[in-house]
């Protein structure tokens, strides 16, 4: 396989930082973004950079400008980006009623607007070689809304949206968009999962206030008997570059846990999508 340019996100920990360093292994050239390179992350930042075919970048994804310097600096460099691969995650929890609205644009902008700011400033490359590759983690949260994790759902349901719409857009112009959805894996996003701002609505929630405590159990215990493993999220996103183009899957599921249901949704979905863009007119782009 020829060398390819890579621009990763939310590498500084877990799912991104094993496929920076997996990607990089095979000779891509990976520019690695993560926030505050100079401070609270400049020790993930010089050992990634220390890496052969890594070049750390400090991006505020969040940001117009910074997002729009970050990839100019790649393609003045290299002269174009060959794959973006959209893993950076922002996650918080709680009843859905303590989310302020600040809060919900907070989950949104990091898991939702920061992947459409990087693929609407690298799609133009991307379309002047019609050739390209985005790869947007989202979560098995983004298929199903699940209680207490509502709002980061339906910000992944949010990527899951664009992701689908642009599979079918830009399969014609040479560029393959895929998802893939991870499941529960012991991270450091898990870790820094934050509480919703008026938490102290949920002192209203006595019918079910047991439930949090008991889906985290249950899901400690799922990570603890299966011990997944995250570097099979890296390895999949590798895969899924290895692929040959137009025959990449729109979605894969990585999930050791409970990923058959994720998988039985998917399936079940599939035929029945295409049948309904083949009466409205757009069977063409199944092909």
């Amino acid at each position: 396989m020829s060398r390819k340019i890579v621009l990763i996100t939310g590498t500084n920990s877990g799912f991104g930082w094993l496929t920076a360093q997996s990607i990089a292994a095979l000779g891509h050239q990976v520019y690695a973004t993560m926030r505050d390179t100079g401070g609270k992350n400049a020790e993930k930042a010089n050992a990634l950079s220390a890496v052969k075919n890594v070049t750390v970048l400090d991006v505020t994804l969040t940001d117009d400008e910074s997002v729009k310097q970050a990839v100019e600096t790649v393609i003045a460099k290299e002269g174009t980006i060959d794959v973006l691969v959209n893993n950076a995650g922002f996650a918080m929890n709680g009843v859905a009623e303590s989310f302020t609205t600040a809060d919900v644009q907070a989950v949104f902008d990091v898991n939702v607007f920061a992947p459409w700011r990087l693929i609407r400033q690298v799609l133009p490359a991307m379309r002047k070689q019609s050739d390209g590759l985005i790869i947007n983690v989202t979560s098995g949260f983004g298929r199903v809304s699940f209680p207490f994790a509502t709002v980061y759902s339906a910000s992944k349901f949010g990527l899951e949206g664009l992701s689908e719409g642009l599979h079918y857009e830009l399969k014609r112009l040479g560029i393959d968009v895929a998802i893939v959805q991870p499941g529960a894996f012991p991270t450091e996003m898990g870790q820094k999962t934050q509480p919703a701002s008026e938490s102290s609505i949920f002192q209203d929630y006595s019918a079910i206030a047991d439930m949090p405590n008991k889906m985290v159990g249950a899901m400690t215990q799922l990570i603890q008997t299966a011990n997944p493993n995250p570097q099979d999220v890296a390895d999949a996103i590798v895969k899924l570059i290895n692929v040959e183009k137009g025959k990449r899957p729109l979605r894969t599921v990585v999930d050791p846990t409970t990923g058959e249901y994720i998988e039985a949704i998917n399936k079940a979905i599939e035929p029945q999508f295409a049948e309904a863009l083949k009466r409205f007119g757009m069977g063409e782009l199944l092909d």
